[in-house]
């Protein structure tokens, strides 16, 4: 009996000793993100670390090394058992040749990232843009395991996209479909960082809506958050959503602008691309979702075809910010036929 049960004890760890896994990493300008995962375990290990924006390509490169062999090591896993590095990155890239078109945040463009971070791991280095991750992990491994036709929204900084059709990714002619962020609301309106004047983030992001409250404070409005303001402290989504909580008149008002743009949006879209699902994340969305998504909907149902609505489904994401993380498993099995 003893013997027995030795056996399978020591199946069960081989087994898992076994278990493929992949790195995903979610770059950032100010951090890195990188987890070790699969399909069956989850999230084994990660580790969050800050970079310079002023770092050079090279030492850049080298932080991204660097951290995936720390998250190896702090998963307890061998190197032989990884199958992929997916990274996450915040721009406009080619899955296929790994070059960056541009990602402003990270200073990169025109770069080849895949093949200069081949040059640091013997692990293959898989390349997609955050947001399509994000969409990818939505699909695999959240709400939209069901969806057919999804459009995943990321609302935080900026405004981000990611398309699924007939059940895949779509990544446009030149890779860059999904950018809504983009899309024409108001002719009239802020400078966007693209270039051009009222795209859809530039009015209804977190950071245009704290823009417009810290502009109401200025003028002399009052709300409970003066004093950040006075401080030139940042902002966050969990201020926001303590002063909904406090109602805060101010902030109540600029939030349900906000999401009366984004609800006729995102009709504007499902009338064009007829989705089955839209499914809102990021962290505005996380922090705020009891209070934005009652009036996102009533604008969205204001403004959308009644038949491109039927049986059409509006949620929120609930893998918050790893949603990219687990979009690495997607695109492994994509890119290298491998399933972790």
């Amino acid at each position: 009996m003893i013997i027995v049960i030795l056996i399978i004890i020591y199946s069960s760890i081989g087994i898992a000793l076994l278990q493929r896994s992949v790195v995903s990493i979610d770059m950032g300008g100010t951090k890195v993100l990188a987890a070790v995962l699969n399909s069956e375990e989850g999230i084994i290990a990660s580790v969050k670390k800050p970079t310079n924006p002023n770092s050079s390509k090279s030492e850049y490169i080298g932080i991204l090394a660097n951290i995936i062999y720390d998250v190896i090591n702090e998963a307890c896993i061998k190197e032989k058992h990884i199958e992929a590095i997916c990274l996450g990155v915040p721009g406009s890239v080619n899955p296929y040749t790994g070059v960056i078109g541009l990602a402003p945040n990270l200073d990169l463009a025109d770069f080849n990232i895949k093949d200069k971070l081949q040059e640091k791991v013997s692990i293959p280095v898989l390349v997609e843009n955050d947001v399509n991750l994000g969409a990818l992990g939505i699909k695999n491994f959240g709400v939209g395991k069901k969806a057919v036709n999804m459009l995943s929204v990321f609302i935080g900084t900026g405004i981000g996209g990611g398309l699924i059709l007939d059940g895949k990714i779509y990544r446009g002619s030149k890779f860059v479909a999904g950018e809504i962020g983009h899309v024409l609301v108001d002719k009239n309106g802020p400078i966007c960082g693209c270039g051009n004047r009222g795209c859809f983030e530039t009015i209804a992001s977190r950071t245009a809506i704290v823009n417009k409250i810290i502009n109401d404070i200025k003028s002399g409005k009052k709300s409970e958050l003066t004093d950040i303001v006075k401080a030139g402290d940042r902002i966050k989504s969990k201020s926001l959503a303590n002063a909904v909580t406090n109602d805060d008149k101010v902030v109540i008002k600029r939030i349900s602008d906000g999401c009366d743009v984004i609800g006729g949006v995102l009709a504007s879209l499902s009338n064009f691309m007829n989705f089955d699902m839209i499914v809102l994340g990021g962290g505005m969305i996380e922090a705020l979702a009891n209070f934005m998504l009652p009036k996102i909907e009533i604008a969205f149902y204001n403004h959308v075809l009644n038949t491109s609505a039927e049986g059409l489904k509006i949620l929120p994401s609930k893998l918050g910010d790893d949603a990219a993380i687990w979009g690495g498993i997607a695109l492994a099995e994509e890119f290298l036929g491998v399933k972790v």
